[in-house]
């Protein structure tokens, strides 16, 4: 073979090492995006109380995609309920309510426990936990990250925009089916309005902790992709989702 032809070969080989590269990239970055667009349903979970709850896999991991409704603690044990005001946001034992104390929020929603509901420990289904703040980055961050996953995990029905109509960046691609539920206040009150009320904003209890007087969270609101870590105070009536173990 001349000198000429070997460069000749010499190109038509890299040009086509190269070609397969670009090819296997890309399809590498199709894959992750597309990783999240095709949810794996799980094998579902019944808690104490009976309420069977469906599942998703995502990234390997089984998550509940309704938020948690038990009146009871894994171990047989009823969490209080009922609580005015001025006890719900004085007590330090765990307890749960219902929005506006109106059982179609709890069939839609679930119920809102506070923190020290959480830290029993016994809250979820045998095994199976709420999903700590470590579980929420992980889950977060395989869905692109802060900024851009809460659309990923908006349920597609529920959520309205100012308007009241319902809300457009919604995709549920994960399948997590994240609701609007929004939340009693640590001081007793049901948020209600059109920026934090039922269909507008949704918070979830992580199992950790912050610090006295308060735990981390994740928020959701209704005009927003990012998906909010922040603390607040265990007094307060948040969603929970669980994991399982």
């Amino acid at each position: 073979m001349s000198k000429q032809s070997m460069m000749q070969y010499i190109k038509i080989i890299s040009f086509g090492f190269m070609l397969l590269c670009a090819l296997s990239l890309f399809s590498c970055k199709k894959d992750k995006e597309d990783r999240d667009d095709q949810p794996i349903p799980g094998g579902g979970v019944t808690d104490i109380d009976g309420n069977h709850y469906k599942t998703v896999i995502i990234d390997g991991q089984e998550w509940m995609t309704e938020n948690l409704r038990t009146t009871k603690y894994n171990d047989g044990k009823a969490i209080p309920t009922g609580l005015s005001d001025a006890t719900w946001s004085s007590t330090t034992i765990g307890a749960y309510a219902v929005l506006n104390n109106d059982n179609a929020n709890d069939i839609a929603y679930g119920k809102l426990y506070n923190w020290y509901a959480v830290n029993t420990g016994k809250l979820a289904p045998a095994g199976w936990h709420v999903a700590t703040d470590a579980d929420w980055q992980g889950l977060i961050d395989y869905l692109g990250g802060d900024d851009i996953a809460g659309p990923k995990l908006k349920s597609n029905t529920g959520w309205l925009d100012w308007g009241g109509g319902p809300a457009a960046n919604t995709t549920n691609s994960s399948g997590f089916s994240a609701l609007p539920a929004s939340s009693r206040d640590f001081n007793g009150p049901y948020i209600n309005g059109a920026t934090y009320g039922a269909g507008y904003w949704t918070n979830f209890w992580s199992a950790t902790e912050y610090g006295p007087p308060n735990a981390w969270y994740r928020r959701i609101g209704f005009y927003e992709n990012v998906v909010q870590r922040g603390n607040f105070d265990k007094n307060a009536g948040f969603s929970v989702r669980c994991k399982k173990n």
